[in-house]
């Protein structure tokens, strides 16, 4: 494969993002594979699956050990997120002999959950302070259901990460923004929102595995330069302004967006 050294720059810039902030790893990787590699839908989503849990295997030791990730969050999250992604995959299997229309679906759930994503992106701040008021105002009523909406919120994201590869880290950290303002810090949102996409993009990439939906040699390019990325860039101690960075991953992701969807 003479695309190596492209593959594994483009591995490198998704794991050091990921490593920064949390995000950009679905929601970058698969239409960099789609658009500038020429990856098809289906096939585009499974190796990005696979290559986004490496990455993500790497960051959360590295979280981990620092005692950063908020396990209990993470447990209700799979509550939800290992029933929906396991869902998606029956769907996948039952549909795995019209290869075209599971394509076209994964197109369009793709060109939609990134333009979401990237709404939620910018409106970030927005969700934190509503979070914050109903934290202020309905403390007691709110933690009775926080269980709930948790699992709910996990959920959505099962579905959506196995559908699209995308949602694991920028629409998981927004849900969480919103879910749990005072728990949790800059640093611990991070790293429990990748440790709970770890087991859900185990599962969903060795369902699409099955499915045949994964280049393994593009997958070892990937992880070529996304390893050493995730690893320098999880311990580096100073991190891009938070809104910056949010907002030009916002607007990357709504540019790919209306590209997917006007193809």
């Amino acid at each position: 494969m003479t695309d190596i050294p492209l593959y594994a720059g483009a591995g490198l810039l998704v794991g050091t993002l990921v490593g920064l902030t949390g995000v950009g790893g679905g929601s970058m990787m698969t239409p960099i594979l789609m658009l500038l590699f020429g990856q098809s839908p289906s096939v585009a989503v499974g190796t990005d699956l696979l290559f986004s849990a490496t990455t993500k295997l790497v960051a959360t030791a590295s979280f981990g050990f620092s005692r950063r990730v908020d396990w209990p969050i993470v447990g209700r999250l799979l509550l939800g997120s290992i029933p929906g992604a396991a869902a998606v995959v029956v769907g996948l299997w039952l549909a795995r002999r019209t290869p075209t229309a599971a394509d076209a679906i994964t197109l369009h759930a793709l060109a939609i959950i990134l333009l979401v994503t990237a709404v939620a992106l910018i409106f970030q701040t927005q969700l934190q302070r509503v979070g914050l008021k109903i934290t202020a105002r309905a403390l007691v009523h709110v933690e009775r259901h926080k269980l709930l909406l948790t699992a709910l919120a996990g959920l959505t994201l099962g579905v959506a990460v196995t559908l699209t590869s995308v949602g694991a880290g920028a629409l998981g950290v927004v849900m969480l923004v919103a879910l749990y303002p005072l728990r949790l810090t800059a640093d611990r949102l991070v790293a429990t929102d990748i440790a709970h996409a770890l087991p859900i993009t185990l599962i969903a990439g060795f369902g699409h595995a099955l499915l045949g939906h994964v280049n393994f040699n593009v997958l070892a390019a990937l992880l070529l330069g996304s390893i050493p990325g995730v690893l320098v860039a999880s311990r580096i101690s100073i991190r891009l302004p938070a809104r910056i960075t949010r907002v030009l991953i916002a607007l990357m992701l709504g540019t790919v967006s209306e590209r997917l969807l006007f193809a």
